[in-house]
């Protein structure tokens, strides 16, 4: 790598540019691209941290069928042969592509090509519709297209922001550190945060609304009222731009007394939200996935969407609904049609003129001419029989969908499975026929769009793994197999993107919203320097467009937005006195998915080390739980055990939990085996935020952790278990409701499984019910056990301190069994700010020794919350705390 690479981030939907340099030892360093429109300069976490998940470890190198490495040749033809057979004797929707946001436009480009004109079904749907597609729906319903109408800068240019179903701090780290400098910059600015949990957004917030999960929409559909009765509508706007105001207007719209009473709000702050609101003119609300993933998550959208459209709050600067996505291409693949309800360019299936229009422009034998089945709906046909083949692309369906068992019971009963991923294990590859090795970030070459509509380069600086190749090639492959030589034959992703910008410009005139044909003609170089750009890009726009909608012209028939009645939402029931609680999932600042990238970083899992539950103190009381033992969740769907966070942030009869784990890092903790395959009925979308559950203690006979150098095989024969990447070693959290016979037994199979003699040195007391063991190799502390009969262990630091050096010094080696590092050493704690490791003990020993009072005295002297910010909060709750117990 001579010179540093220009690149995006592949984690969510911000769409963050980053500089990739290579140094003389062959490692690479990661920053923030300060040209970059989305980000300036800024990271998270998580793109800090990007350079420590390169490594080859758990790669899928080569391909496989029937669990038997062959060359790339066999691997295509096996997969072509079985979908012909299959297409043959059952018909076109026999089959069908799940995909992913997580593909370059390219790759997802050429998978809706092959599906839709030239295998002929709809069935083609991606991971995307999990977290944006009521988004997606609501726009379309609103503006006739999926047109996200504002862009970053608008945070800036705003007086008001709304944050609704999102927390940004943990979530969209980047978007939460530009309000907070737009904040800082001008203290003016307000922010509301509506979210039922205390989070680390809300705590810099200027007014939290808690309100009762699942209350969104009367309380949107309140302000509309609210506004109406008080003449602070644009009247001019409505008239000359909007249709249906009349049916909203006269539909049941709520007093603020009633939104108080239903939302549980006090009358107070819903009067002054409401009043900020209809008084303030350039109001952004950014709403997430607290919003769209609910099962009636569209109305909630367009229930957003009417008190923006009511003020004319949109298509202007610092002003309208914006929908934050959650992945970096889920845009992307709606550009292509990568959805079982859309075409690609944004045409519509419904529509007979773009089927011809596309059939023309590809000159395709034919065209699906109904939608596809969608996400849930695709994999309860698996199920049943009537969908016989599924090609998953970059995507772990058996963790992330809903009723998850289910998915893994059809993907086991499916006749084949083909699987594309980097990853050679994970929850859904063990179901796969056939395994195709596929590049990943560093790897790839393409592009992608963020949330803002901006199309940025992913470019390579690494040479592919192993015989890993492009998604996009090797679906060419399969295509050319199935006998589709001549639509297929590209031989590089900016000849594809050139077709995709053609195709967008196809017969469009300006009445489809999605137009790049300014780069229909790019030619290698021009594709290789691709800046980023918000589409649309013309010849009218060649320097791409900022904000849509400024003209006050929408993509519906007569050129005008709708109001879309929606009905008021409310608390609902729990199904029954068996599960009396409502679980809401969600993601945790660190970590990503399914963890395959994230998983890698030791700092990553510094903040957040195992899976957990959280819920309120009175909850604990009532269901007898302390803090950091076990719990079973349970629903009518399955079981999750769990660690236990007890939280003042969680609303009484609500719990949370992390959506991120799964079978390769943890026992019974996939969040998605207790939610019910409930989806939107418009948009598709899964409801992961309402699942009624119980929760009961769960006391093992023992519990336990080890620290060693080396992966256990053996660790899922345990009744709990978690692995954590540390950086010199791996953790494993361990419980145990039966102790085992002999523990120096069980503790030699664990740790001394390669055979290799070292030096075993072992405590035991049975009175107290406490077991210890640690093996050293040549001076080295290999790994180590220690077991207790409650969940009240010696602090880990010490150990791993052990672990980072390269010979124990004697000290260390006759203190090992303590649990405690004889060497002298500050005791960080946990980790609080992942980007520099900074954690709990060495900010409260700076607060109180150097008397800081700021979050930014802080910075300046440990560096914490320096760089994405999501931290900021914990600290100022940290300064807060320790300040006061000075007092």
């Amino acid at each position: 790598m001579n010179k540093p690479v220009k690149t995006t981030c592949p984690y969510c939907g911000v769409g963050c540019g980053v500089i990739v340099s290579g140094d003389e030892a062959g490692g690479y360093s990661v920053k923030g691209d300060a040209e970059h429109p989305a980000n300036c300069g800024l990271l998270c976490s998580k793109g800090s941290a990007l350079a420590e998940t390169l490594t080859l470890d758990g790669r899928l190198l080569q391909p496989e069928v029937a669990g038997k490495t062959v060359d790339w040749e066999e691997a295509i033809s096996q997969a072509a042969t079985g979908l012909q057979k299959i297409i043959a004797e059952h018909g076109p929707d026999a089959v069908a592509f799940y995909v992913s946001g997580q593909l370059l436009t390219e790759d997802y480009y050429f998978a809706n090509k092959l599906m839709k004109p030239f295998i002929c079904s709809g069935n083609i749907d991606t991971n995307s519709r999990l977290c944006m597609s009521s988004a997606v729906a609501g726009y379309r319903r609103a503006f006739g297209s999926d047109t996200g109408p504002g862009c970053y800068e608008d945070i800036e240019r705003a007086k008001l922001i709304v944050l609704a179903g999102s927390n940004t701090a943990w979530c969209h780290p980047i978007i939460y550190q530009r309000i907070m400098r737009a904040k800082k910059a001008n203290p003016d600015l307000f922010v509301v945060v509506i979210d039922p949990r205390k989070t680390a957004t809300s705590e810099s917030a200027d007014l939290h609304l808690a309100l009762a999960p699942g209350s969104d929409q009367l309380l949107f559909n309140g302000l509309f009222k609210y506004i109406v009765d008080n003449g602070e509508a644009d009247k001019e706007f409505v008239t000359q731009h909007t249709q249906g105001f009349e049916q909203v207007a006269h539909s049941d719209l709520p007093e603020i007394k009633t939104v108080s009473e239903n939302c549980r709000l006090d009358i107070q702050d819903v009067e002054k939200f409401y009043r900020l609101f209809a008084r303030t003119d350039r109001v952004v609300t950014l709403f997430s996935q607290g919003v769209n993933q609910w099962s009636n998550g569209t109305d909630r959208v367009n229930a957003i969407i009417n008190v923006h459209l009511l003020t004319g709050r949109i298509g202007r600067p610092g002003m309208g609904p914006f929908s934050i996505t959650g992945q970096p291409n889920a845009m992307g693949g709606r550009e292509v049609g990568g959805m079982a309800n859309q075409l690609a360019a944004h045409m519509s299936i419904e529509n007979q003129q773009h089927h011809e229009w596309l059939k023309q422009f590809w000159q395709a034998p034919a065209l699906t001419k109904t939608a596809g089945l969608k996400a849930v709906e695709l994999f309860q046909a698996i199920e049943a029989g009537t969908v016989k083949a599924v090609w998953i692309m970059a995507t772990n369906p058996a963790v992330s969908l809903p009723d998850s068992s289910k998915v893994r019971a059809a993907l086991k009963k499916c006749e084949l499975v083909i699987v594309s991923d980097c990853m050679r294990a994970n929850d859904t590859t063990q179901y796969a026929d056939i395994l195709l090795p596929a590049q990943t970030w560093g790897e790839r070459d393409g592009t992608v769009t963020n949330s803002e509509r901006c199309i940025s380069r992913q470019r390579p600086f690494l040479n592919s793994a192993g015989e890993a190749r492009a998604d996009w090639w090797i679906i060419t492959q399969v295509a050319k197999k199935l006998g589709y030589e001549k639509a297929f034959g590209y031989q590089s992703p900016a000849e594809i993107f050139c077709e995709h910008a053609r195709l967008s410009g196809w017969k469009n005139q300006g009445t489809r919203d999605f137009d790049i044909s300014a780069f229909a003609e790019l030619d290698e170089q021009a594709y290789a320097q691709l800046q980023p750009v918000q589409w649309p890009v013309t010849q009218h726009s060649p320097g791409g467009t900022r904000r849509m909608f400024g003209d006050g012209q929408y993509y519906t028939d007569n050129g005008k937005a709708r109001f879309v009645p929606v009905a008021n939402s409310a608390v609902r029931a729990c199904a029954s006195a068996a599960q009396p609680l409502m679980l809401n999932t969600g993601r945790v600042r660190d970590h990503w998915h399914s963890m395959a990238r994230t998983g890698k970083s030791a700092r990553l899992s510094m903040h957040v080390r195992e899976p957990y539950v959280e819920l309120h103190p009175d909850d604990a009381l009532d269901y007898r739980l302390k803090e950091n033992a076990l719990a079973r969740v349970s629903s009518v769907h399955g079981q999750a055990l769990l660690r236990v966070r007890i939280s003042a942030g969680q609303q009484k009869g609500q719990l949370f939990i992390p959506i991120h784990w799964n079978d390769q890092f943890a026992a019974q903790a996939c969040a998605n085996q207790l939610v019910p395959a409930r989806v939107d009925p418009v948009s598709g979308q899964p409801e992961f935020k309402h699942t009624p559950v119980s929760i009961e203690a769960s006391t093992p006979a023992w519990y336990g952790f080890v620290i060693t150098r080396r992966e256990l095989t053996a660790a899922a024969d345990f009744d709990y278990w978690t692995k954590i990447k540390n950086e010199h070693s791996l953790s494993y959290e361990l419980a145990g409701f039966t102790p085992p016979d002999d523990w120096t037994k069980m503790a030699r199979s664990l740790l001394c499984a390669d055979a290799v003699q070292a030096e075993w040195i072992e405590y035991y007391d049975p009175a107290q019910s406490r077991y210890r063991a640690a093996r050293i190799d040549n001076g080295v502390l290999d790994s180590c056990i220690f077991i207790g009969p409650d969940c009240k262990l010696p602090d880990k630091n010490g150990l791993l301190k052990m672990f980072s050096v390269d010979a124990l010094a004697e000290a260390d080696r006759r203190s090992i069994l303590s649990g405690e590092s004889a060497s002298p050493m500050a005791e960080q704690g946990a980790v609080v700010c992942a980007c520099f490791s900074v954690g709990i003990n060495s900010i409260r020993q700076a607060i109180e020794q150097r008397q800081l009072q700021s979050v930014d005295e802080i910075g300046a002297a440990l560096r914490a919350g320096t760089n994405c910010g999501s931290c900021r909060p914990e600290i100022q709750a940290l300064i807060d705390a320790t300040l006061n117990a000075q007092a």
